[in-house]
């Protein structure tokens, strides 16, 4: 990556609704893992949006709404599209010794990955289900490196991501591990022939920079929340 690509946090309306959104462009010959609703999986990409979306969000193609969106900013190529119903204004971000992690921190609707099917998704708590008001939320993080990474340890940082996350969660007081809607992106440059750094769990050395500004970002989010 030519520099370190950084969050830029962008404006505009739709019918009505001020909202915002954060663009990273990310040039060519960087590679995307994420599982984002917009150009998910692992491949070349361009650039990734975050964009905050209206609460009860109507609409069934959020695919193509981020790429209207992408394309009133003027990106081009290949990209990866998030979306959340949270503040993205509010978002939060950490340095840790060349990576950073860009958080924005929906948690209105959080509970438990392992819950009950009779469980209500806005308060899937292990016991009984009891529904909650509707409230916007997703965490969606978004972490760059200089380093390249094998396919192997871009999902191995994906893992760790959520690790940290979860571990944010509980340190800020929240008994959760996310919501349901909850996306990672790690954008890092293609491998050369040595085919990238082979790991990224938390004991390794990406991985542990990984965990580290994940979970400050996220920790810096989710207070508020409690």
């Amino acid at each position: 990556m030519r520099g370190e690509p950084h969050a830029e946090l962008r404006d505009r309306r739709e019918d009505g609704h001020p909202l915002h959104h954060l663009v990273w462009r990310l040039g060519p010959g960087v590679r995307v893992c994420s599982s984002a609703v917009l150009g998910g999986g692992i491949g070349p990409r361009a650039w990734i949006l975050n964009a905050q979306v209206p609460g009860g969000y109507p609409r069934l193609d959020p695919d193509r709404h981020l790429a209207e969106i992408a394309a009133a900013e003027g990106l081009t190529g290949p990209g990866a599209g998030l979306m959340t119903a949270a503040d993205v204004a509010a978002y939060t971000t950490c340095h840790d010794d060349g990576v950073t992690a860009t958080v924005t921190t929906g948690l209105g609707v959080r509970g438990w990955a392992a819950a009950p099917d009779t469980a209500a998704p806005e308060t899937a708590t292990p016991g009984p289900a009891v529904r909650a008001p509707h409230r916007p939320g997703t965490v969606n993080i978004v972490l760059t490196l200089p380093a390249a990474l094998s396919d192997a340890a871009l999902i191995n940082a994906v893992a760790t991501a959520t690790e940290a996350k979860v571990q944010a969660l509980l340190d800020a007081g929240l008994d959760c591990s996310g919501t349901p809607t909850d996306a990672v992106c790690v954008a890092a440059p293609e491998p050369g022939p040595d085919g990238g750094e082979p790991f990224a769990g938390p004991r390794s050395t990406w991985g542990a920079r990984i965990a580290r500004a994940v979970h400050t970002a996220v920790l810096a989010g989710a207070r508020p929340a409690r």
